[in-house]
């Protein structure tokens, strides 16, 4: 059994690295193109307009936004069968487990946005931007690790994951509570009304996906209406998934949902989400906008915040005795997985879209902060971990 734990632990490390490398092939593909003669071509690419209509019931938008709000839904779909998962029976069921990440979370998220803050607090726009650098790209940063090989030990692995479940559950609060827009009560109650079906179904233990879906899909659709972001629907469908069947004790829906979504989420929906919004046009950035408030609040609150935020707390936890340094880690380990949670990547060009996407064209371009924030994060996070790992290959 517990063979079998670290074979599916090994996996999903070795998928979320190979997802990853997809990752920054699709952002560097959707850089060149936006700084290519094909540029009009990309741009009108993504605003291909869709539309389904069924009765009065219309949703036409273009195809980034049926990117950002469809195809990121079943990312927070995924997100949510693993947070169940992992607080059943995973890393987090074990209370002196979620310690260290747990308080190294919410270092990583307070310091960077109190940075940002301190940028962009007399700005009645810019202040809007504040969680941008809150959030940490797992699957950006495994595929960092997965270029030192294997003398990563699993005990780094497992910190950053569990340190990203935090860091996920921190930004669906956030969207939840800061990026709504206007409310629809009919579409809320359309949405209320789905989640004692979905309850009905858990508790009479129905294992068939179909109903799940079906319900999903009515569930987005009420949340997308609703003013409460329709991502959120994925997240709120997972939780409802039976961990296991009664019928059959050694099937589980939940982990048969999440393997299947795994490499569709990892190879499919993150890149193309990254290529759909990484497109950022450097024709005529000047200086003036690298240091505007917002980007630079960004590029700061991740390279700088995310480190001090995350060292810092884990660093007086330890020493306070309230938990241990995991085994295999070594302080300046420490440091280096925390500096390289500074990519933000995918969940901070998510939380930009949400900040600024409805508000037409603005004097900066917060993806710029995202990128320049994320890469130094990236290379600083690396360079200190391949020292560590190479001084711990040298002790006897």
């Amino acid at each position: 059994m517990h063979n079998q734990s670290n074979s599916t632990t090994l996996s999903f490390f070795k998928l979320e690295s190979a997802g990853g490398m997809m990752l920054i092939m699709a952002a560097a593909l959707a850089m060149i193109l936006a700084n290519s003669p094909f540029e009009g071509i990309y741009q009108s690419f993504l605003s291909i307009p869709g539309e389904i209509r069924v009765g009065p019931l219309e949703i036409a938008k273009p195809l980034i936004l049926w990117i950002n709000d469809g195809l990121m839904a079943i990312f927070f779909f995924l997100i949510g069968l693993e947070l169940k998962r992992e607080m059943l029976e995973g890393e987090l069921s074990d209370k002196r487990n979620i310690i260290l990440p747990g308080v190294g979370a919410i270092g990583g998220m307070l310091v960077p946005a109190l940075i940002y803050l301190y940028f962009n607090i007399n700005d009645p726009v810019g202040v809007e931007g504040w969680a941008i650098p809150a959030a940490t790209d797992i699957a950006f940063a495994l595929g960092v690790l997965a270029l030192l090989g294997s003398r990563v030990p699993a005990s780094i692995k497992i910190f950053l994951t569990s340190l990203a479940i935090f860091d996920d559950i921190g930004a669906i609060l956030i969207i939840a509570f800061f990026y709504t827009s206007k409310i629809s009560a009919i579409s809320l109650i359309v949405a209320a009304v789905c989640m004692p079906i979905l309850f009905y179904l858990n508790k009479r233990n129905v294992t068939s996906k179909s109903p799940y879906i079906l319900i999903g899909v009515i569930l987005w659709v009420a949340m997308l209406k609703s003013g409460v972001h329709a991502t959120l629907a994925g997240v709120v469908l997972a939780m409802f998934i039976p961990m296991r069947s009664k019928k059959q004790p050694d099937y589980s829906p939940l982990k048969s949902m999440e393997h299947d979504l795994h490499t569709v989420v990892a190879f499919f929906v993150l890149p193309v989400f990254a290529f759909a919004n990484a497109g950022i046009s450097l024709q005529g950035v000047t200086a003036d906008q690298l240091t505007h408030s917002v980007p630079m609040g960004i590029g700061l609150g991740l390279f700088v915040g995310k480190q001090v935020g995350i060292f810092s707390l884990c660093w007086l936890c330890i020493r306070l005795k309230v938990t241990a340094l995991p085994k295999g880690m070594s302080w300046l380990s420490l440091y280096g997985t925390s500096a390289l949670c500074g990519i933000g990547f995918t969940m901070s060009l998510f939380v930009g879209s949400l900040a600024f996407g409805e508000m037409g064209p603005l004097l900066f371009d917060e993806r710029l902060g995202i990128i320049i924030g994320s890469v130094a994060s990236g290379v600083l996070g690396y360079i200190i971990l391949h020292f560590s790992l190479n001084a711990n290959k040298k002790v006897p």
